[in-house]
């Protein structure tokens, strides 16, 4: 036992004495190209955002990808997305609407100087939804009754006949007098319909197996008579819910965790470019808020 002891104390003194400094050289790269997109069936301008990835020392320099050209088709329509001339590397489509059930490409030819061009694609599939949100309710429930800080946290319930394919994955937003509650969708919350599949969402059936689910919750200070709360509901594909879980895991600014590249990617060629381009069916719902 005596001998175990020393052992234990030599080593905790090597530790302890190590004081050497470790220089991380990182090695830099070819920039990639970083593609931020989407296209649904709500009546508007959909959005593609283009830029280069920036290196650990520069990580604040964003160099947006100007001069692109950029189209999303369905194989038999083709729309395009013009450059904002006061958002450069922000191109923007006019006000249309996609179709639910229906595959889109996006298509972006940017400017190469060695090649002329380069061509990414990413295809996403817009799945159907829900027919309506029929209400939703907010609820001063605290998980914990008799906690002060739970005690003025109000939680919102959405209902609606969910449909019977237990694939549909939900993502969900939720506005506050027109302002989105999360400022990116990295931090919305996201509902797998598995298990949940058929069922009245928060109905008396659901409930009998599961509690509640509430979509967001709203501090009391922040409520008054009047005020008005949106929920959307977008169906979205699940390997983009896995690219959202896999940002929201990613330590890409950490020399140590690895570059961006550790999140997955839908846009083509492989290894070309970061980001994601999805499709999405959205329903919304309103209430206006009035104390009881």
């Amino acid at each position: 036992m005596k001998k175990l002891k020393i052992i234990v104390l030599l080593m905790l003194v090597t530790l302890f004495s190590c004081r050497e400094d470790v220089v991380i050289d990182l090695e830099e790269g070819d920039p990639l190209i970083g593609v931020e997109g989407s296209f649904t069936d709500e009546y508007k301008r959909h959005e593609v955002i283009l830029s280069y990835t920036a290196d650990f020392y520069n990580s604040n320099e964003i160099r947006m990808i100007t001069g692109a050209k950029v189209v999303v088709t369905d194989g038999v329509d083709t729309i395009p997305f013009l450059e904002q001339m006061d958002q450069p590397g922000h191109y923007l489509t006019d006000s249309v609407a996609g179709k639910r059930n229906t595959i889109y490409m996006l298509l972006v030819d940017v400017p190469d100087e060695n090649e002329g061009s380069k061509r990414l694609y990413a295809e996403s599939y817009m799945a159907e939804n829900v027919e309506a949100i029929d209400s939703m309710v907010l609820k001063n429930d605290p998980i914990i009754p008799g906690v002060p800080m739970l005690d003025t946290i109000y939680m919102l319930y959405p209902y609606f006949q969910s449909l019977s394919d237990p694939n549909i994955v939900y993502l969900v937003q939720v506005y506050e007098d027109g302002v989105p509650q999360n400022d990116t969708l990295l931090n919305a919350n996201t509902i797998i319909m598995a298990g949940y599949a058929g069922y009245y969402f928060n109905g008396p059936e659901m409930q009998e197996t599961n509690m509640e689910i509430p979509v967001c919750m709203i501090t009391q200070s922040e409520l008054y008579n009047g005020k008005v709360i949106q929920l959307d509901l977008l169906s979205i594909p699940y390997d983009y819910m896995m690219f959202l879980y896999g940002v929201k895991m990613s330590m890409g600014s950490n020399p140590m965790m690895g570059p961006p590249t550790n999140v997955p990617t839908n846009i083509q060629p492989s290894g070309s470019a970061v980001g994601w381009f999805y499709a999405a069916s959205v329903v919304s719902k309103e209430m206006v808020y009035q104390k009881e």
